[in-house]
């Protein structure tokens, strides 16, 4: 990877999902679901495109390897955990708790197999993770905009399909921790 300036569109778009989780934890705080709902979806639309653009048009840096990462888990383990008082949100503290604790693991993991000179990545599973994580904001956000409007029949009838992304999530969520770690073993093992 070669050396660029922290200021590159890549970073930029990284960096710009922080400012947005400001702002979506201030949006559920004051039950702007719908206003939250498009500031999630924009910061989640920043994930695709600086991994897009770093990988199309460059620079792909060490810089924007680390960042990257690092604001998602700001914005997603941050949503999680402003959503835990929403009443109809049903985000749990122990859901929160799994979400919270998978991202560090794999970050101390990533931290230590990186200092012996290896590279630990984001594969599948995490990827998979990273979509249903964000699905699951997607749809509490839903739900709660459907609410706020009156549509309660229709935020009702999304709650099933809700509580189901929610157990892929965790699943999804654990499986992928349990993997980086069996991973981060064979690399350092």
């Amino acid at each position: 990877m070669a050396a660029h300036p922290l200021w590159n569109v890549p970073n930029l778009l990284s960096l710009s999902r922080l400012p947005l989780a400001a702002v979506l934890f201030a949006c559920v705080a004051h039950e702007l679901w719908a206003a939250g709902l498009l500031v999630f979806a924009a910061a989640a639309f920043t994930d695709w495109a600086d991994g897009w653009w770093a990988r199309r048009y460059g620079p792909l840096t060490a810089v924007g390897r680390n960042l990257d990462p690092l604001t998602d888990k700001v914005l997603l383990c941050g949503a999680f955990i402003s959503l835990i008082p929403v009443a109809g949100a049903y985000v749990p503290p122990w859901v929160a708790t799994a979400v919270v604790s998978r991202e560090l693991l794999v970050t101390g993991l990533r931290g230590v197999v990186e200092a012996t000179g290896r590279t630990f990545g984001a594969d599948w599973f995490g990827k998979l993770k990273m979509v249903l994580q964000c699905a699951v904001v997607v749809g509490v956000l839903l739900i709660q905009t459907l609410r706020g409007h009156g549509e309660t029949a229709a935020a009702d009838g999304l709650q099933p399909v809700q509580s189901v992304l929610m157990a892929a999530m965790l699943v999804a969520t654990v499986g992928s921790a349990i993997q980086y770690g069996v991973k981060a073993a064979r690399l350092l093992g």
